[in-house]
């Protein structure tokens, strides 16, 4: 009775692994966000704070196609080095499946960071931002919209130039990151 219970077991086990796909970008920042060496927060593009009365009818067009940004970032200390590893290679893992197209590589005084987007060239729904530093740590960034597109992107770039930002939520990440 046991050994059938077992093998039952195993069974069901497997069938499940072999259901399962690769985790989502959306189920690991949900998954990480209690995690106490993860900042989780959402921005919504509110946070922009913009006088639409100063902006062009393009600039609202940009703004208006995105809807927030997740933003998932992994302090990394002398007692976290380990975890830090794995979860560097976990958000790899993510990012590598087929479903994101890599728009650009970037290398830079402060670690290497990769752009990617879901969707298509000219109506992308998600922009991952990924960039990682040994010494620091890892930060994620989801930007979700509706049919953005690269021109909307920068023009939604240089929104953040002009933006009267609403700081609450950059000031906590800004201090996770100084610590």
């Amino acid at each position: 009775m046991k050994l059938k219970n077992i093998i039952t077991g195993l069974l069901a086990i497997l069938l499940l692994a072999a259901c399962s796909s690769t985790q989502s970008l959306q189920e690991y920042i949900v998954e990480n966000s209690e995690n106490p060496n993860f900042l989780s927060i959402d921005l919504p593009a509110s946070l922009l704070n913009l006088d639409e009365a100063n902006i062009s009818a393009e600039e609202k067009k940009s703004l208006d196609a995105v809807r927030k940004l997740n933003v998932l970032a992994f302090k990394k200390d002398d007692s976290n080095e380990a975890e830090f590893q794995l979860e560097k290679t976990k958000v790899r893992a993510v990012l590598k499946g087929d479903k994101f197209t890599e728009l650009m590589k970037i290398n830079t005084a402060y670690g290497k960071a990769s752009i990617k987007y879901l969707g298509e060239e000219d109506a992308i729904d998600e922009v991952v931002i990924y960039g990682d530093n040994e010494e620091k740590g890892f930060l994620l960034v989801r930007v979700l919209g509706d049919d953005m597109n690269p021109a909307k992107m920068m023009s939604f770039v240089q929104l953040l130039q002009k933006s009267d930002l609403k700081r609450d939520g950059l000031e906590q990440l800004g201090s996770f990151l100084k610590e």
